[in-house]
């Protein structure tokens, strides 16, 4: 948690559960300490990661006095020599230095930059693709951390909870397993500043305060995409979406498929898998996993199918061995999304991107 001190003297102290607010009277507000008084971490150790951390982020700036002892010892219900301590090991690795008679200043030869936690919720070649360009579109004017929440809420909380104040902004891709409680992970994501969270590849509409986001709209994306290649799929009277439940895929990618085959007269059906599917002639195959996708191939040229003839088949997202294999393909642009993402994010913008989408029409359709 964080301890807020906006005055040194006169103050009145409220707890609310862990976190702890000093506020006064005073008209000149001090620097705001990160302090868990709860936290096992030696407190001077705390003091130290609060100064560097700031420092780090640019909250401090070169030159800008610290604090006196004395004032830090009081707001904070500090021995003198716990202050001491922090402050002596600043001084001795060279983020302070003191001037006798005045006090503590910050001592930083660096240009500060914009600190950047990044957190996905899992790796993929499609994930390094927004990575890099995310990295790339930063420059050297930022550092980013990533992390992973792996889909599990009680993770990212974690995460979270030992990152909060720790950096400028905080980059979440809000993907996590469908059978979650929803307010399990609104909780933690409310609890970011809006204006250091961006929200990347889902957006979370209900959020209060709009942080940035850059998105994909699953739904109406599929349904879009397959609206526009109506003059292929005009051949196919039946289609099948295979999604697998246990990927944590979005369930809006179901529901865009569903009302595009509802809307223009489709029999069609999802399944889990490829492995039991018994291919049928004049059906078009909309397939997640590239495990599927194999399948399809092997079983219609087992069956003596023609791609883009007798069945089609539609994957999801792009890569170079399914542009060898002629395979049409709906994708996002992972790499407008990482680049847009961190554009908006230098220019300090907090707008809502929809991320683009298209179809790139191939010889299996």
């Amino acid at each position: 948690m964080i301890a807020k001190l906006t005055s040194s003297s006169h103050g009145r102290r409220q707890t609310y559960g862990d976190l702890v607010d000093v506020y006064s009277i005073s008209s000149s507000p001090l620097y705001k300490l990160q302090f868990n008084p709860k936290d096992k971490t030696p407190k001077y150790k705390q003091i130290v990661q609060s100064v560097i951390t700031d420092i780090e982020r640019g909250v401090l700036k070169n030159n800008e006095q610290l604090p006196s002892i004395s004032e830090l010892s009081v707001e904070y219900y500090l021995a003198r020599d716990t202050v001491e301590k922090a402050y002596r090991e600043l001084r001795e690795r060279g983020y302070i230095t003191s001037v006798q008679g005045k006090g503590y200043y910050v001592q930083t030869n660096t240009e500060a930059k914009i600190k950047i936690l990044l957190v996905f919720n899992k790796l993929s070649s499609y994930k390094k693709i927004i990575y890099y360009a995310f990295l790339k579109a930063l420059g050297d004017r930022a550092t980013v951390d990533l992390q992973i929440h792996h889909y599990n809420a009680c993770h990212f909380q974690e995460i979270i909870a030992k990152n909060l104040g720790k950096y400028n902004y905080y980059v979440v891709m809000p993907h996590f397993t469908q059978d979650l409680d929803k307010a399990d992970y609104m909780r933690v994501l409310a609890s970011i500043p809006s204006n250091e969270l961006v929200l990347l590849d889902k957006d979370v509409s209900e959020l209060a305060g709009s942080p940035l986001s850059v998105h994909q709209n699953f739904d109406k994306d599929i349904c879009g995409a397959l609206e526009n290649a109506q003059d292929l799929l005009n051949k196919y009277n039946r289609m099948v979406l295979i999604l697998p439940s246990d990927g944590n895929y979005p369930v809006e990618i179901a529901h865009g498929f569903r009302s595009f085959c509802i809307n223009y007269n489709k029999e069609f059906s999802i399944k889990e898998n490829a492995i039991h599917e018994h291919l049928q002639e004049g059906t078009a195959y909309v397939v997640i996993e590239e495990t599927d996708l194999s399948e399809v191939v092997k079983k219609a040229r087992q069956s003596n199918y023609e791609l883009g003839h007798d069945v089609g088949v539609i994957s999801f997202n792009e890569t170079t061995l399914k542009e060898l294999l002629n395979i049409t393909v709906i994708t996002t642009d992972f790499e407008a999304m990482g680049y847009t993402a961190a554009s908006l994010l230098l220019d300090n913008k907090r707008i809502k991107v929809k991320n683009p989408f298209y179809m790139i029409r191939r010889g299996s359709l």
